[in-house]
């Protein structure tokens, strides 16, 4: 088995980010899974500035990481985002699932980790929850 890519949305990054959460540890072990080669983990910046609205230190906590890579919110996740919003999705959301659907860099798409698969039923992507 290859490499897999996950996206982190505002929920993982937070408990992430949080020693105290619930979550952490699960977290944690796709981090270090990414450490050591086995994966890759994105997280959209969009989703980390919403998010950074409720857990200041946030967006710098993960930003400093070094097996987490960044998502830029360029124009096509604008244009995506859009979309999403009109259909009634979070701001926190929209950039999660920009990440994680399919694209040329990732014709079969990116796991989308949350703790709120629910919330990204009929989007399009593969949101898992870190506990399954």
């Amino acid at each position: 088995m290859g490499a897999i890519a996950v996206v982190l949305d505002h929920t993982t990054a937070t408990a992430l980010h949080d020693p105290k959460d619930p979550f952490n540890e699960a977290v944690a072990a796709f981090y270090v899974q990414a450490s050591r080669g086995l994966g890759t983990l994105y997280a959209p910046v969009l989703s980390l500035t919403v998010g950074d609205t409720e857990r200041p230190g946030l967006l710098g906590y993960i930003n400093g990481l070094r097996f987490i890579q960044i998502e830029a919110f360029d124009t096509e996740a604008a244009l995506a985002a859009t979309e999403l919003l009109h259909a009634g999705r979070s701001w926190a959301a929209v950039h999660a699932i920009h990440a994680a659907r399919p694209s040329a860099a990732f014709p079969s798409g990116r796991y989308l980790l949350t703790l709120t698969p629910n919330a990204y039923e009929g989007t399009g992507v593969q949101a898992v929850h870190p506990d399954q």
